[in-house]
């Protein structure tokens, strides 16, 4: 099979590894793929949101099948423009990825299908949601309503915090037109964890947890960023939680789908807080987390496209999923200054000095003058897997001491945190 792979980052990256790992898979091609994912696809100088030309390359070089990574060109109608067109494609269709694309229309859809989540309000007006911010009470999570490259959520400790937030989302268009509604909601107090789940129009199939860690410094400290690192298992997705979470969340999600009519075929990633009153959604994603992927993908022992080749001819019930009972752990590189504003073109060294059995996810890297140099916030993933969650974390940390490029940053208790 010929594959394209839809994306530029350590979850494309991941996406490609895990693709090779089966026996279907003749090529890769990557649009437009990083210097890690270089070695081993054949990039495309095309962006991730550019449908025309992927729809055009993907015809013209018959490719058998198209995996869409990021959330843009799912929201942008790329899996529909595909299928009007008989190209077969991994990923939901444009009504579907509003769940993404609109935190109202998700939010909406939680409440209408009794799926467990904080109370909310959307607004459009300013003076509105400011008036109205104290009622939610404090901290209160502000949300822009669009897409964000995840970073559209502020915690808001107090009102001044609030009204400031509210402010740049709104009039500075801080987030672009991602601001021009928003959302604001109770702010909900427990451990956040997050499930990935394979869905077709029958089965939900929810993959190994993972648990995130968003902030960008040590202890959950500082501001959101896409993700700093992951592990799976999660240390508290245990046997009652999952049923818990099946029963509240996952059952309700699809007969949610059939309900309303939407013809999810694809990944679905659910974050959630889980609170004293259970488990509650604080997100749906419509495509692979970024890290949370790495960590996933790394202990997936099934044929990812023979999970993928399932889920689009409905019978996804008749694939028993198997996974490595190691557990696995992702740390991420990035660079100074992350989420604010940070330098490109940093040349990175000693990646040919990490042990055999550590596994590099490239996320923000190029090629320049045959150098290896940064190319985005989140640059390098460094991952591996373990008989515990110790000795998987120990040997990350140990192998990224061998790594530099200037202003590197990471988190250093990924895998270490009791919660």
């Amino acid at each position: 099979m010929k594959i394209l792979v839809v994306g530029s980052g350590g979850r494309e990256h991941a996406i490609c590894y895990s693709l090779l790992k089966g026996k279907k898979v003749e090529e890769i091609y990557c649009a437009p793929g990083n210097a890690g994912i270089s070695e081993i696809a054949q990039c495309l100088s095309i962006k991730d949101n550019d449908i025309d030309n992927l729809y055009k390359f993907a015809k013209e070089n018959k490719i058998d099948l198209t995996i869409v990574g990021p959330e843009v060109p799912l929201v942008d109608g790329i899996v529909d423009k595909f299928e009007k067109e008989n190209l077969r494609i991994f990923g939901p269709n444009k009504k579907c990825s509003m769940l993404e694309g609109s935190k109202a229309f998700s939010k909406e859809f939680m409440i209408k299908h009794d799926i467990p989540t904080a109370k909310f309000k959307e607004y459009m007006d300013l003076d509105e949601a400011i008036n109205e911010i104290d009622s939610f009470g404090y901290p209160v999570v502000i949300k822009a309503d669009g897409l964000a490259a995840g970073k559209g959520v502020v915690i808001a400790k107090d009102k001044e915090e609030g009204i400031k937030a509210l402010r740049e989302m709104m009039s500075d268009k801080k987030f672009g037109s991602a601001g021009e509604k928003i959302v604001i909601e109770e702010f909900l107090k427990g451990i956040e964890t997050s499930i990935l789940a394979f869905v077709d129009n029958n089965t939900i199939v929810p993959m190994e947890s993972a648990k995130d860690h968003k902030k960008v410094y040590n202890n959950e400290e500082g501001p959101n960023t896409g993700g700093m690192g992951t592990f799976s298992p999660s240390n508290i997705y245990d046997e009652q939680l999952s049923h818990i979470v099946k029963k509240e969340v996952l059952d309700k999600t699809l007969k949610g789908f059939k309900y309303d009519n939407l013809n999810y075929k694809g990944i679905l990633f659910i974050g959630l807080m889980i609170t004293e009153d259970g488990p509650k959604v604080l997100e749906y994603n419509v495509r692979f987390g970024d890290p949370e992927t790495q960590s996933v993908l790394l202990r997936l022992e099934t044929d990812l496209i023979e999970i993928i080749e399932a889920i689009l001819e409905n019978r996804l019930n008749e694939i028993h999923i198997k996974y490595d009972e190691k557990n696995a752990v992702c740390v991420m590189l990035t660079s100074g200054g992350y989420p604010e504003s940070y330098e490109k073109g940093k040349v990175i060294t000693g990646l040919d000095k990490v042990d055999e059995d550590i596994v590099i996810f490239h996320s923000g890297t190029k090629i320049i003058n045959n150098k290896l140099v940064t190319n985005g916030g989140r640059v390098i993933g460094i991952s591996a897997k373990g008989n515990s969650l110790e000795e998987a974390s120990k040997k990350v940390y140990e192998n990224i001491e061998k790594i530099k490029f200037e202003g590197m940053h990471y988190r250093t208790d990924i895998g270490v945190l009791s919660n």
